[in-house]
């Protein structure tokens, strides 16, 4: 009998492997860029941003165990976050039925969230922190309704973006009712929102580790959500943003066109930021849920194709590096079509019916078993599983 093949332990280099995997993904497929720096607004990843501030603020650290990440996708109309909302809605009551608190939030359950374009006002709302009770400001029902309401106002119409809807003079305070003068630091849980500078002609990414860092990059939440808005739908005018202390400029493009799906970038920051996740080395040590927006409904038709097939090539690339992982710590959420018509929000109940999509890297999208439904109460049993690991602990 030939001896068998020795080969190297099976976990020799997995934590190495992981950080090559989403380094290259996002320097070179997501962003385009050779050098890392590029990528973070406060200089390394490794590293904390220059000019830091220390000991003004600290941010606290994740709990041990997993690191539960909350990653949407999204373009910049209201229409394109109603499956996103819908899917956190029926996460949230899962959690609640599960827990028996009927005033659980998503916020408790996740360590961070990421969203570009609608998807980043859906995040900003979820860990948004109330200044009263220092809990999260709003629901996962409230955040949809906001959407809906929105959408009611004329989001899908030729004016039809976020963006337009602030530089409107009857919706002008539409995020200044939502946050106030709340900023990144105001946040219950880690957040990051893309968007695309023109001024430098590059990404950036309004993320709390740097506001927490040095003033420079600390946002206020409503500012944050005009620039990862900003340019969709017919109007594809920038929108011009400034940190708190008037000491960085940002002139913005949406999200979709830096990060259309963000969870790269998410698994990214929570394994390079040791101050926050010191314990996360590897996907091993992540819970990850990725909620997509169904086909995007863009007037060009490349333009659409493009920002899919980045998207699809994300959710394949970290599928790949969760390995057999994938089943129980990363969950993607995506159906086909997209919410339209006067019924959007109904649609979008409805297509969590649907049987789930998956990205096949090189073969292109096929049906899972499940229903998006059934992912979400799934992982919400995987959520609850990890919460009441670490109250053991």
């Amino acid at each position: 009998m030939d001896a068998a093949p020795v080969g190297p332990p099976a976990s020799m280099d997995v934590d190495k492997l992981t950080f090559e995997i989403f380094s290259i993904l996002e320097s070179k497929f997501l962003f385009g860029y050779d050098d890392p720096k590029l990528l973070f607004a406060g200089g390394s990843p490794l590293t904390p941003a220059s000019g830091a501030v220390v000991g003004k603020v600290t941010p606290p650290r994740a709990q041990a165990g997993k690191v539960c990440i909350l990653s949407i996708d999204g373009g910049g109309r209201a229409a394109d976050g109603l499956l996103a909302g819908a899917a956190l809605v029926r996460l949230e009551a899962s959690l609640r039925r599960r827990t028996g608190d009927p005033k659980a939030r998503l916020a408790d359950f996740f360590d961070v969230a990421a969203g570009s374009g609608s998807g980043g006002v859906l995040a900003a709302m979820l860990v948004a922190r109330g200044k009263d009770d220092a809990r999260p400001l709003y629901s996962a029902e409230e955040a949809l309704a906001f959407l809906a309401r929105s959408l009611r106002r004329g989001w899908s119409s030729s004016l039809g973006s976020l963006r337009a809807l602030l530089r409107r003079p009857a919706g002008g305070d539409a995020f200044r009712k939502v946050f106030g003068e709340l900023t990144l630091r105001d946040t219950e849980r880690p957040v990051l929102v893309p968007c695309y500078d023109l001024a430098t002609g590059a990404p950036f990414l309004f993320s709390r580790a740097d506001a927490v860092e040095t003033p420079a990059y600390d946002f206020r939440l409503r500012n944050v959500c005009a620039a990862t808005c900003a340019g969709s739908g017919r109007s594809s005018s920038a929108v011009e943003v400034r940190s708190c202390d008037g000491s960085t400029r940002i002139v913005a493009v949406g999200g979709g066109v830096a990060l259309g799906n963000p969870t790269a970038a998410a698994i990214t920051h929570v394994l390079n930021n040791k101050r926050e996740f010191p314990l996360a080395s590897g996907v091993e040590d992540l819970l990850v849920i990725s909620i997509g927006c169904g086909e995007g409904a863009s007037t060009s038709q490349i333009v659409r194709i493009a920002a899919e097939g980045v998207s699809d090539m994300v959710d394949q690339a970290v599928a790949m590096a969760f390995g057999h992982n994938r089943t129980s710590n990363y969950t993607r959420i995506q159906a086909i079509g997209s919410p339209r018509g006067s019924r959007c929000a109904v649609a979008a109940e409805e297509m969590l019916s649907q049987k789930n999509v998956e990205s096949v890297l090189f073969r292109g999208k096929k049906l899972a078993e499940q229903t998006n439904a059934e992912k979400l109460e799934l992982f919400a049993h995987e959520l609850v599983k990890e919460r009441n690991r670490r109250g053991a602990k």
